[in-house]
C-alpha cells in the first residue's frame, strides 16, 4: 500500500462521520487527503451512536452499504465499521488510539472540513486527538444547511482557529448530508438531480430501499 514499493505503511488517514448519506464532496475529499496527503491508507469510518448528533441515524447497515458504493472502488481507502459495533457514544479520540496499536510506526491524520474545525474544542477529550493525528482540513461552504444547494457558496472563515492543521486544497462544495435530506424529502428519491448531490451508485441504493422520504 505504500508509495515507496517497499509494503511499509508510513501514512494513515481517519476519514469518518455519520456519512447519511455519502455524497459528492465526501468523495471528493477522500481523493484529494489521499492525494494531496499521500496517504498509504485511509480509513472511512461510518459513525456508530454519534455523541454530537440530535436526530437518530439511517441504520448503520444502510450507511455502511452506501460508503461501500462511495468510496469501495477508490484505491487506498478502506471502509471501516469498528464504529457501529462499538458500544455506547462513538468518540474519535477511541478510534485513533486504536488505529495507533495497528500502525504504531505510521504518522496518522484525521480529515475533516472547516466546519468540523470550527467546532474542534467542543470534541470529548479533543486534546488526546491532537496528540494522536495531525488535523487535515478542506475549506467548506459557510453555509451547509438545507437551503445551502440554492445558495452562492461562500468560503467558511478559519482565520481565528488557533489549533495547527495541514490544509487540503479542493473545489468549494456547499453539498452536504443536510441539504441532500432536505432536497430528497423535498422531490422524493427518484430525481435525476440526485446523480449531481451523490455518487450514482449512492443515488440507486437510496432509491431502491426508500431512503430519506420524510424530513429530518
Amino acid at each position: 500500500m505504500s508509495d515507496s514499493g517497499d509494503g511499509v505503511i508510513r501514512r494513515v488517514g481517519m476519514f469518518g462521520g455519520a456519512f447519511d448519506p455519502p455524497h459528492g464532496a465526501h468523495r471528493s475529499l477522500a481523493e484529494v487527503a489521499i492525494e494531496q496527503l499521500g496517504l498509504d491508507v485511509l480509513h472511512v469510518l461510518p459513525t456508530g451512536q454519534a455523541w454530537h448528533k440530535a436526530r437518530p441515524l439511517t441504520d448503520a447497515s444502510h450507511r455502511v452499504a452506501m460508503c461501500q458504493l462511495a468510496f469501495g472502488d477508490l484505491p487506498r481507502a478502506r471502509i471501516d465499521d469498528r464504529e457501529i459495533h462499538r458500544q455506547g457514544p462513538s468518540y474519535t479520540a477511541d478510534t485513533l488510539a486504536e488505529l495507533r496499536r495497528e500502525y504504531p510506526l505510521a504518522e496518522l491524520y484525521l480529515v475533516l472540513g472547516a466546519d468540523q474545525l470550527l467546532a474542534f474544542r467542543s470534541w470529548v477529550r479533543w486534546q488526546d486527538v491532537m496528540s494522536l493525528a495531525r488535523l487535515a482540513v478542506a475549506a467548506r461552504a459557510r453555509s451547509i444547511g438545507a437551503q445551502a444547494l440554492d445558495q452562492p457558496a461562500e468560503e467558511a472563515d478559519l482565520s481565528g482557529v488557533d489549533l495547527p492543521f495541514v490544509p487540503l486544497t479542493m473545489p468549494l462544495n456547499p453539498v452536504s448530508a443536510t441539504a441532500v435530506r432536505a432536497r430528497l424529502a423535498a422531490v422524493g428519491p427518484d430525481a435525476a438531480a440526485l446523480d449531481l448531490l451523490v455518487p450514482a451508485p449512492v443515488a440507486s441504493y437510496i432509491s431502491q430501499n426508500h431512503l430519506y422520504q420524510t424530513p429530518t
